[in-house]
C-alpha cells in the first residue's frame, strides 16, 4: 500500500488562511448586511467589478520580472544598490496597479472625494488657526465637522497635503504621486532595519517580498502608505542607531516617531516595535545610554510644536473615539471584525507572509533548544512584535473594518518573515497573482 506524503506545513498553514478569508466572505456576505458592516465586499471596503485597465500589462510585467529574477538579483546586486532598487521595484508594482484603475479613479481621484484630505485645503488659510480650531469640528454634531479620514487622523496627515499644495503642486495627481512615491520607499526602510538586527542574509532574501507585497494594491491609494514608510524609517533609524551607537540616528528616528504619532493615532502602537528594536540592541543602549537622550528629545519635537500652535493631541484623540461609536464602529459588530479584520490583513500581506510566520514562529519556539542561527532569532522577534502590535489594534475594538489600509504601517513588518522560506520564487508567485486578482476583481475603496 502507497503512503501519501505528508503535506508541508507551510501549504498547511496557507489554506487555513485561505479558509479564514474564505470564512470572512461567506459570513460577511450571508449572516450580515451592508447596513451591519457598512463595506460593499466583506471583509474588505469595496465592491465587485472585474475589469483589466492601463496598468494591466505593466503590472504583468513587473510581477513576472520579480518572480523570475527578484530573487537571484537580491543576492548578487551590491548592498549599496539593493534598497534603492527595492523601492524602484516597489514603486513600480505599486503604479503599475494602482494604473489598473486608470488615471483619474487610480491615482487623481482618490484623495479628493469628499472624506479626503483635499476635501478641506481651503479651509487651511491660516494653518496657525486651523490647528487651534481643529478639534472643534471632530464630532458629527460640531459646526462644520471634517470628512471622515481629516476627523479621524492628527493634523499632520492633512497638513502634509496642505503644504504640497502650498508649494505650487495642488491637485490629486500631485497628492497621489506623493504618497506612491514616498510610501513605496518603506519597503527599503524594512530591509535597512532587518540589515541592521539581523544580517545581510536575511534582508537580501526578503527583499523581492518586500518589493513585490499585495499590499501595494492600497498603498498607491490611501495614505496610510505615506505613513506607513515615516514609521518604517522611524523604526529603520532606530535600529541603525542602537547598532551603530550613533546620537545622530537616535535623534532622526525620535523625530520621526513623533511625526508618526501626528500622522495616526493608532500608529501609537509601534512604541512596541521600536521597544523590540531596544532589545535587540540592548547593548549598544546599556554601553552607551546617551542615545536615549536624542532619541526623547527627537520625539519631542512635533508634539511641542503642534502643542504650542494649540493643538491637544488627547482631547482631539478622545473626541474621535466619541466619534467613532457614533458613526460606523457603533454599527459594525466586533463579534465579527475582531477576526475578519484578521482575513485583510492575509489579503494585505499575502500567504508567503502567512507561511513565513509560521516559521518564524518556529524559531521562537526552537531557540533554545539550539539549531537557529541567532540572527534567524532576532528576525522573527522583530516580527513577533510587528504582529503583537496588530493584534492589540485588532483586540481594542478602534479597528473594525478597512484595516486593509490601516495596517499597512504593520503589515510592512510582518514581509520580512518571508526570508525564512526555502522556495521563494512560488511563494513570490502565489503574492504576485493574489495582488493582480483583487486589484481586477474590485474596485477597491481606498
Amino acid at each position: 500500500m502507497t503512503r501519501l506524503r505528508p503535506v508541508p506545513r507551510d501549504l498547511c498553514a496557507a489554506a487555513a488562511a485561505v479558509l479564514l478569508v474564505v470564512a470572512a466572505i461567506v459570513v460577511g456576505r450571508t449572516v450580515y448586511t451592508y447596513d451591519d458592516l457598512i463595506v460593499g465586499w466583506p471583509p474588505l471596503l469595496g465592491r465587485w467589478d472585474p475589469h483589466p485597465g492601463p496598468g494591466t500589462p505593466a503590472a504583468v510585467a513587473v510581477a513576472v520580472a520579480v518572480v523570475v529574477y527578484g530573487p537571484s538579483v537580491a543576492a548578487r546586486l551590491p548592498w549599496r544598490a539593493l534598497p534603492p532598487a527595492a523601492w524602484g521595484t516597489a514603486m513600480a508594482w505599486t503604479w503599475s496597479l494602482a494604473l489598473i484603475d486608470g488615471w483619474e479613479r487610480g491615482i487623481a481621484g482618490r484623495l479628493t472625494t469628499s472624506q479626503e484630505y483635499l476635501s478641506v485645503i481651503d479651509r487651511w488659510h491660516d494653518i496657525p488657526a486651523t490647528l487651534r480650531d481643529f478639534n472643534g469640528h471632530i464630532l458629527l454634531h460640531s459646526p462644520d465637522n471634517w470628512p471622515a479620514h481629516v476627523a479621524g487622523h492628527p493634523p499632520a496627515s492633512t497638513l502634509t497635503y496642505v503644504l504640497l499644495d502650498r508649494i505650487g503642486l495642488g491637485g490629486g495627481g500631485w497628492a497621489g504621486a506623493l504618497t506612491i512615491t514616498v510610501g513605496a520607499t518603506g519597503c527599503a526602510a524594512v530591509l535597512v532595519a532587518v540589515r541592521a538586527l539581523s544580517g545581510e542574509g536575511l534582508a537580501r532574501r526578503a527583499a523581492p517580498f518586500l518589493a513585490l507585497a499585495p499590499a501595494a494594491v492600497w498603498m498607491g491609494t490611501s495614505a496610510d502608505g505615506y505613513f506607513a514608510a515615516v514609521a518604517a524609517w522611524a523604526v529603520a533609524l532606530l535600529a541603525l542607531a542602537v547598532t551603530r551607537r550613533s546620537p545622530g540616528w537616535a535623534a532622526g528616528s525620535g523625530l520621526l516617531f513623533g511625526l508618526t504619532c501626528y500622522l495616526s493615532y493608532g500608529l501609537t502602537l509601534f512604541a512596541v516595535i521600536a521597544a523590540a528594536v531596544l532589545v535587540l540592541g540592548r547593548r549598544g543602549v546599556r554601553e552607551r545610554p546617551v542615545l536615549l537622550v536624542p532619541l526623547l528629545a527627537g520625539a519631542a519635537v512635533v508634539p511641542v510644536a503642534f502643542t504650542a500652535v494649540g493643538f491637544d493631541w488627547w482631547e482631539a484623540y478622545h473626541l474621535l473615539v466619541e466619534r467613532y461609536y457614533e458613526g460606523a464602529a457603533g454599527v459594525r459588530p466586533y463579534a465579527y471584525w475582531v477576526w475578519a479584520n484578521l482575513a485583510c490583513t492575509v489579503l494585505i500581506t499575502g500567504l508567503a507572509t502567512v507561511a513565513g510566520l509560521r516559521r518564524a514562529g518556529g524559531v521562537l519556539v526552537r531557540r533554545r533548544a539550539g539549531g537557529v542561527r541567532a540572527e534567524e532569532v532576532r528576525l522573527a522577534f522583530l516580527v513577533a512584535a510587528a504582529l503583537l502590535a496588530l493584534l492589540a489594534a485588532d483586540l481594542s475594538g478602534m479597528s473594525k473594518a478597512e484595516t486593509e489600509r490601516i495596517w499597512l504601517p504593520f503589515a510592512l513588518w510582518l514581509l520580512p518573515a518571508c526570508a525564512f522560506l526555502t522556495r521563494p520564487r512560488g511563494w513570490l508567485a502565489a503574492q504576485a497573482v493574489l495582488a493582480l486578482l483583487l486589484n481586477h476583481l474590485l474596485a477597491t475603496g481606498w
